[in-house]
C-alpha cells in the first residue's frame, strides 16, 4: 500500500509525473496511443516491485491503473470487442484533464497510468481467466484501483474475483442484458459452457466475491432465452431495474435506489456499452433497441458521486461493428466519466 506518511510534495511531485500529454503542447492525433494519452507503466513497476522516481521502496506509484483486456472469446453473438481497447485508446486522446460538468480534475487528484494491456490466450477462456486474475491481484493487493476496457463482460468475472478476494463487493452494473445466465449451448451437465460473456457475475456470486444483496442491474432490456436468467437473480437477492422502470421513475431515483443498494461497502461498476441504445452505439456485439441514450448515461454516473468504488470496467465495444468510431467515442467518454468517479474517491481516502 502506499505510504500514507507521504509529504505533500512528494505527492505532488508523484501527481506531477502521471499526467496526459496536453494537447495544447503536443497535437492529439501525434505519438502512440495511450488512455487519455497517460504515462504507459509496467504493472510490476506500478505496484512498487521496482521502486520509481519519488516513491520508496514497497510503495505502489499510482493510484489508477487504466488496463486493457482484448478478450472475445466467450462472445456467443457477433465478435469485435477483442479489438475494443485499442480503439478506446485511440478514442479517449480527445479526452482532456477536467470534466466541465462536475469541476472533477481526476489527474489531480490521483496519479494515474495505463498499464498496458492484460496477455490473454484468444483462444482459451479458463486460461485466459487465471491470467486476468493473475494480472489483478497485486493490483489489488497494492490498492491500485483499476479501471479496465474490455473485451467482452466475461472479463468481469476474474477481475472480480482478484478484488473481491477479501471481502464480497457490491455491484452496479448497467447493461442491457443482466448476464446471470448458467450455462450456455447445452446443459450444464453435458457440455454446457458456464463461462461465458452471458455467465459472469451468477459465477461471481457463487464464488462468494460479490454479495448479491448489494448487487444492482439497470437498464435490462430485451428479449429473454429464458426466465431463469432473471428468476435466478432475483431469488439471490439482486435488484434488477428494466429500461421500462428507469423511464418511468427517472434518473434522479434510479441512482438513489442504486445508492442505496450498495450503501457504504466496497463497490464494482460495469457498464456495457450495449446498455446505450444502437443510435448512439452500434458497434457492439448483442444490441438492443430503447437504450439510454449517451447524455443520459453521463447524468446517471454523475449521480453516483462519493461510492466506495474499488473497481471498475467498460466492456462490449466492438470496433469492426462500429460506424464513424461512436461506440469508441461513447467508450472513452464514459471511462473518463468514470475515472473522475474512482479520482474522487481516491483523493477522499487521503
Amino acid at each position: 500500500m502506499a505510504d500514507e506518511s507521504e509529504s505533500a510534495g512528494a505527492r505532488a511531485e508523484r501527481l506531477a509525473r502521471f499526467q496526459p500529454a496536453s494537447g495544447m503542447v503536443t497535437p492529439r492525433f501525434s505519438g502512440l496511443a495511450s488512455f487519455m494519452r497517460l504515462p504507459v507503466l509496467d504493472p510490476a513497476e506500478a505496484v512498487g516491485d521496482r521502486a520509481g522516481e519519488g516513491a520508496g521502496e514497497g510503495t505502489r506509484l499510482v493510484e489508477i491503473g487504466l488496463i486493457g483486456i482484448p478478450f472475445d472469446g466467450t462472445t456467443t453473438n457477433r465478435p469485435g470487442a477483442r479489438l475494443g481497447p485499442r480503439a478506446v485508446r485511440e478514442a479517449s486522446t480527445g479526452t482532456r484533464a477536467l470534466n466541465h460538468a462536475t469541476g472533477v480534475a481526476p489527474y489531480a487528484l490521483a496519479a494515474c497510468a495505463d498499464l498496458g494491456d492484460v496477455p490473454v490466450n484468444p483462444v482459451d477462456a479458463a486460461e485466459t481467466a487465471r491470467r486476468i486474475e493473475a494480472f489483478y491481484r497485486p493490483l489489488a493487493e497494492a490498492g491500485i484501483v483499476p479501471l479496465t476496457v474490455g473485451g467482452d463482460h466475461f472479463i468481469t468475472y476474474p477481475v472480480l474475483r482478484a478484488l473481491g478476494a477479501a471481502r464480497p463487493l457490491g455491484l452496479i452494473h448497467i447493461d442491457a442484458h443482466s448476464d446471470t445466465d448458467n450455462s450456455q449451448y447445452g446443459d450444464t451437465q453435458y457440455g454446457g459452457a458456464r463461462l461465458t460473456h452471458g455467465t459472469p457475475f451468477r459465477r461471481a456470486v457463487e464464488d462468494g466475491v460479490l454479495d448479491p444483496r448489494r448487487c444492482i442491474q439497470i437498464g435490462i432490456r430485451g428479449s429473454m432465452d429464458a426466465a431463469d436468467e432473471r428468476d435466478w437473480a432475483l431469488a439471490q437477492g439482486m435488484r434488477i431495474l428494466t429500461m421500462e422502470e428507469v423511464c418511468a421513475r427517472g434518473l434522479p431515483e434510479v441512482a438513489a435506489e442504486a445508492r442505496a443498494v450498495t450503501g457504504d461497502g466496497p463497490t464494482y461498476l460495469s457498464f456495457d456499452i450495449d446498455a446505450l441504445d444502437p443510435a448512439f452505439a452500434p458497434g457492439t456485439g448483442t444490441p438492443e433497441i430503447g437504450g439510454f441514450t449517451t447524455r443520459e448515461a453521463l447524468h446517471l454516473l454523475r449521480a453516483l458521486r462519493g461510492l466506495d468504488l474499488v473497481g471498475a470496467d467498460v466492456v462490449e465495444v466492438a470496433p469492426p461493428l462500429d460506424s464513424a468510431g461512436i461506440t469508441a467515442l461513447a467508450g472513452a467518454g464514459i471511462a473518463f466519466e468514470i475515472l473522475s468517479l474512482l479520482a474522487e474517491r481516491v483523493a477522499a481516502r487521503h
